[in-house]
Parts: structure tokens; sequence; C-alpha cells
């Protein structure tokens, strides 16, 4: 690993020399990126240690009282990190106690159902093998265009909210209309 990473300036620097034609206007376009990534870091480093000294002659008019502590240098990485910390407490505030659930991959959630009067070829419709929730209003859609199939055994109508407290309630899907139409 150590020796590979030695060796990666040489292959750039080769590569850079004999690439031709378009490879080489891309090669270029991406190192003249990664340099420009490269000066922001530097510079963003050189940043966090500059001291700033306040103007030393007094100024005329009156300070208030949180500005009079100013009057020392400040340090660019302490003020950065105040920022950060004050930044993160108000978020702590309105962040939910949600627990991490892991998410179910479609093949795990659905089976694929093929139909088609003579060949069965279309793969349009998908069967639900895991419990689902569906309204006390629920009611089920003409089979041709029933594009999820929710078992009887699997439908549930009453549903375990575990943040009762909070009243969460999803309104719209954030994955988009696929889901939107598992929904209702």
């Amino acid at each position: 690993m150590r020796k590979r990473q030695a060796r990666e300036g040489h292959k750039a620097s080769h590569d850079a020399q004999n690439l031709r034609g378009l490879r080489a206007k891309l090669y270029q376009q991406n190192r003249h990126k990664e340099k420009i990534q490269m000066k922001k870091r530097i510079r963003a480093q050189e940043e966090k240690n500059v001291k700033s000294a306040a103007p030393d002659e007094p100024s005329k008019t009156p300070l208030p009282q949180y500005l009079l502590d100013r009057s020392q240098e400040t340090n660019a990485k302490a003020l950065s990190s105040a920022i950060k910390n004050k930044r993160n407490e108000k978020a702590a505030k309105f962040a939910v106690p949600l627990p991490k659930v892991k998410g179910i991959s479609e093949e795990e959630m659905f089976k694929v159902i093929n139909t088609g009067k003579k060949t069965h070829k279309k793969a349009w419709k998908r069967m639900i093998t895991k419990p689902t929730f569906v309204g006390s209003d629920f009611t089920r859609r003409p089979v041709k265009y029933e594009r999820f199939i929710r078992p009887m055994g699997l439908r549930y109508k009453k549903c375990n909210v575990t943040q009762y407290v909070l009243s969460l309630g999803a309104e719209c899907s954030p994955s988009g209309l696929f889901w939107l139409d598992m929904v209702y």
C-alpha cells in the first residue's frame, strides 16, 4: 500500500507526458480540478491559524457591552469552532429522537408476478411479502389495474406507533410516486 502510493506520482507524471488526444484533455481537466481542490485545502488550513488583531485606536462611538471583549486578538480556528458549536446546539433543539431502522430492499419486499394471457412475459405486478398497513377505508383496485397485490393475511388495519408523543405522520412520500402508489 505504501509503495503503491509512492509510485502514484510517477504514474501520473508518465500519463501526463504520454497521453494524446481526447484522453489527454480529460486527464488534464481532472488534474486541474485536483490542484484547485488542493490549493483550497491548503488555504483553509492556513486561514485556521491566522490571528487577527482588533484596531488599536479607540473608536469615537461607544461600544455595547457584548462587543467589549472583542478587542483581544482572536484566533480564526477558535471562532469557527465556536460558531459550529452554536449551530449544533440549535440543531439539537429540533432533533427528533427517531430510532435508526434498517431499510428493506425491493427484492426482499416484493415478489414479481408474471402476467399475460398467452406468454406470461409481462412482469409489472408485484406481490408484497411483508406485513403492510392499510387504512380502514381500503378497497382493492380492479384486478387488471392492481399493480401491488397485498395478501389478506399480511394486511393490517391497526398499526403499532412507537413515536406517539411526537404525532408524526407521512403526508407525501420522499421516494416519489412509486411508494405513494403503495400507500394509497
